[in-house]
């Protein structure tokens, strides 16, 4: 208040007027507050003093007094104040002094103590140095294993990667990838080794592509490799499922058979039920042997491919990569080996190895989603059915042997029955079984053709003795023989027909056998089967052992005798067909009187072979009678006749009569016809002789002669040698010749001239080509031997009545000539 005051009268006395002394008042008052506000001690005070600098000209001067008045001001309080407090003052330093002494000592014990202080606690700061040291290591400890506990979980996962990184386990690694991504680099995220695991992320992704796609690789290359034991396995167990109905599809058929026989032609019942045995065991050893896809196949390699293809989110390249390589594997499978069709392995290793490929592509379809689809399959499948068609089409066409065949048939459908039940169409493969079938048959009918040879070269051609009830009994379980007659005759005695007979009989049915085989397991009714074995016997009977026959009919060898028993052979095989319908009705259980019944065509197939031997009889006997005329040595200038038939013509005569004994087994009709043929032949071939055209003279002692054969001819005719002739119709295949002979002989050429070309003429048969031939052989003498010579000596007229006959008959031939132009 002072220096308010002493800055309040210094305004007072330092101006005049009225605006000078409002302005010094201000300027006091404002200098007033900014001594106050110094002696406030608030800091900082430059502001204030910065104030009264800036305020006006001459401030710090002003100021400046004003201070100095206010410093004046308080000395003089203070002035005031000690000497108020002075004796105070004074007892004061005279207590000091009092007490210096003491302070002194206490200074010393102070500082003794002090130094004692400071000796003592140089062990505690020490202690407390460690003390402080320890606690910031705890405290470092503490925030270490703060983070560490943060960064463990991590480090553990990490380290569970690595470990399923080793083990393989590369789906599960990937889903820890995945953990450490999402959940546990979040937290550590700002340590250099997180930003490395997290960069060692991707190659450890990549990494486990590659490897999955190995293992993958590796998986397919084992698939190929076992295609075929995987398809093996799988028909395996396919044919294991059908047994329980095979089995009693095989033990009916053998109580069938126990009642199946039309006169003893039996079915073998031991043979089937050994078979049915034998199949049985088979059956129940496999049964113990048969084991599953999946025990043969570890799919893990798809599945953690696929997996792990997912997760990184690239399984479309996974489904093309899979299906392309599985796409050019079926294309390896379906290549057959060039030499497949030789043996039945063959077939069986292609069969196996793409049943295996279907079966680990109906495996991968069923556990896996989207990696193959029921379209992909279905598009395979037809693919490859068309190539597998091709392929035995074309190697089947190879097969020759009829077991080989078989074979194949039986693999096709236990390789269809094994592919539809993994869902797999195959009406195909059944459609080409019916062409495999007509192939099965045409080499069943080369085999059966080999041995329709063999049974013909082995037979005898004569008929079967038999010299008691036992062989007897044999012969009749062998062929369905009845004839009441021949039962009630006595041993010894013979069957009609030949060994080949009950053979050829036996292998028809062994054929039918044959051919039922493959009817088997084709899903067919009974009519088409039934249709079927008809159809294929049919073929039997009317290509192969027709042609068989014929060719044996052809053969040089086979002589007349031969050829009679052949005519029976066929006779009784003809009776026997209805005995092979009856067969193959009782094993069909098809009825002969069904409207679309397929009838046997043996009637036609050995009547034709009979014709066929009738013909070669025929043709046979005609050249044995030409080998006899071939011996005939005429004097065709002898002058008289011997008197008695030619040695060779007798010969013959009984040559035929021998023969048309052997006749008697035959047909009446065949025998007859055999007659005739062979006496019309004899006679032209007699007329051909003396119509020779090397024969240039014939005398009428030679025509004597050869008229005494001729009537020796004429007497074999007459003597019926086969019964059944009516009348001289056997004679009348010499007519030709009688008439010819009779006109030479009696010399009735008027009578001849002159009923030429009347129905009732005596020599009706005679032409005149062959009498002028004849006559002009008769007429020539210009050579020494001419029988004419003789006429010249005893009646020339006779000479010029032959030439003038000569001239007539040339006249007829030329007239007959001409109207024959006309």
């Amino acid at each position: 208040m002072c220096c308010v005051g002493g800055v309040g009268s210094y305004s007072d006395t330092g101006k005049s007027g009225a605006c000078g002394t409002m302005l010094e008042e201000e300027t006091d008052q404002t200098y007033e507050n900014v001594l106050a506000e110094i002696q406030s001690f608030e800091l900082p005070i430059e502001a204030t003093l910065r104030s009264v600098y800036d305020d006006q000209p001459n401030a710090h001067k002003k100021f400046m007094e004003k201070l100095d008045a206010c410093i004046r001001n308080h000395d003089k309080e203070i002035e005031k104040m000690c000497n108020f407090h002075h004796q105070g003052f004074v007892d004061a330093i005279t207590e000091l002094l009092k007490v210096r002494t003491d302070a002194e000592k206490l200074k010393v014990q102070v500082t003794d103590t002090n130094r004692r202080f400071q000796d003592a606690g140089k062990e505690v700061i020490v202690h407390t140095e460690d003390i402080i040291r320890c606690r910031i290591q705890q405290r470092n400890i503490t925030t270490v294993v703060e983070k560490l506990q943060l960064c463990l979980p991590v480090l553990e996962m990490y380290s569970k990667l690595k470990e399923q990184m080793s083990a393989k386990r590369y789906y599960s690694a990937l889903k820890t990838m995945e953990q450490l991504e999402n959940v546990y680099f979040p937290w550590v995220s700002q340590y250099r080794f997180c930003q490395l695991m997290i960069e060692n992320l991707p190659k450890l992704r990549e990494d486990i592509k590659e490897i999955s796609m190995s293992d993958l690789k590796d998986f397919l290359e084992s698939i190929r490799k076992h295609s075929d034991k995987i398809g093996e396995t799988a028909m395996k167990q396919a044919q294991h499922q059908k047994t329980f109905s095979v089995s009693l599809q095989k033990q009916n058929k053998m109580k069938f058979g126990k009642n199946m026989y039309i006169n003893h032609d039996r079915i073998p019942e031991e043979r089937n039920e050994t078979v049915l045995k034998h199949s049985l065991e088979e059956e129940d050893e496999n049964e113990e042997e048969v084991l599953t896809v999946q025990d043969l196949v570890d799919f893990s390699p798809v599945y953690r491919c696929l997996h792990i293809y997912s997760v990184l989110g690239d399984e479309e390249t996974f489904e093309n990569y899979y299906r392309k390589q599985r796409k050019k594997q079926a294309r390896l499978v379906l290549q057959p080996q060039s030499n497949m069709h030789e043996t039945v392995d063959g077939y069986r290793r292609y069969f196996t190895q793409i049943v295996g490929f279907f079966v680990v592509e109906d495996h991968i379809l069923h556990v896996t989603q989207g990696l193959v689809t029921r379209a992909y399959t279905d598009e395979l499948w037809n693919m490859a059915l068309s190539k597998i068609i091709a392929v035995l089409r074309a190697h089947s066409s190879y097969c020759t042997d009829p077991d080989l065949v078989l074979e194949l048939k039986n693999l096709i459908v236990i390789f269809a029955d094994t592919l539809q039940g993994y869902g797999f169409p195959v009406n195909r493969l059944f459609d080409l079984l019916f062409e495999i079938r007509d192939q099965y048959n045409e080499t069943l009918l080369k085999k059966w053709a080999g041995v329709f040879r063999d049974i013909f070269e082995e037979d005898n051609y004569s008929p079967i003795p038999i010299v008691n009830e036992e062989e007897y009994k044999i012969v009749i379980s062998k062929f369905p023989f009845q004839d009441p007659d021949l039962e009630k005759q006595s041993f010894p005695k013979k069957f009609p027909m030949s060994q080949s007979v009950p053979h050829i009989y036996i292998q028809v049915k062994e054929f039918i056998y044959a051919s039922l085989k493959f009817s088997e397991s084709l899903h067919r009714s009974s009519t088409e089967i039934d249709d079927m074995l008809r159809k294929s016997t049919n073929l039997l009977l009317t290509r192969t052992l027709s042609s068989c026959l014929l060719n044996l009919i052809r053969k040089p060898h086979i002589g007349l005798t031969e050829l009679v028993q052949i005519i029976i052979n066929t006779t009784h095989l003809e009776q026997a067909c209805k005995y092979l319908e009856d067969f193959i009705t009782n094993i069909t259980n098809i009825s002969q009187e069904t409207v679309h019944t397929t009838r046997l065509y043996g009637l036609s197939t050995f009547k034709d072979a009979r014709h066929a031997a009738e013909g070669e009889i025929y043709t046979k006997l005609n050249q044995k009678i030409d080998e006899f005329v071939q011996l005939a040595d005429y004097d065709w200038t002898m002058s008289e006749p011997d008197g008695r038939a030619s040695g060779y013509l007798m010969d013959l005569i009984n040559f035929l009569r021998s023969i048309f004994q052997v006749f008697t087994h035959l047909p009446g009709k065949v025998a007859q016809t055999a007659c005739m043929s062979a006496c019309q032949h004899l006679s032209t071939s007699l007329m051909q002789m003396l119509l020779d055209s090397e024969l240039k003279q014939i005398s009428m002692g030679a025509v004597q002669q050869f008229n005494l054969d001729v009537i020796q001819c004429e007497l074999f005719a007459s003597s019926e040698p086969v019964p059944g002739f009516q009348g001289d119709t056997l004679q009348l295949a010499f007519i030709d010749l009688r008439q010819l002979l009779d006109l030479f002989m009696v010399w009735d050429w008027s009578t001849y001239l002159a009923d030429y070309g009347q129905p009732a003429s005596k020599y009706l048969r005679v032409n005149p080509n062959t009498a002028l031939t004849l006559l002009e052989k008769m007429k020539d003498t210009s050579k020494k031997n001419n029988i004419f010579a003789q006429f010249r000596k005893n009646d020339r007229d006779k000479q010029k009545l032959i030439e003038t006959v000569v001239k007539q008959l040339r006249s007829l031939v030329n007239e007959r000539s001409s109207q024959r132009s006309l």
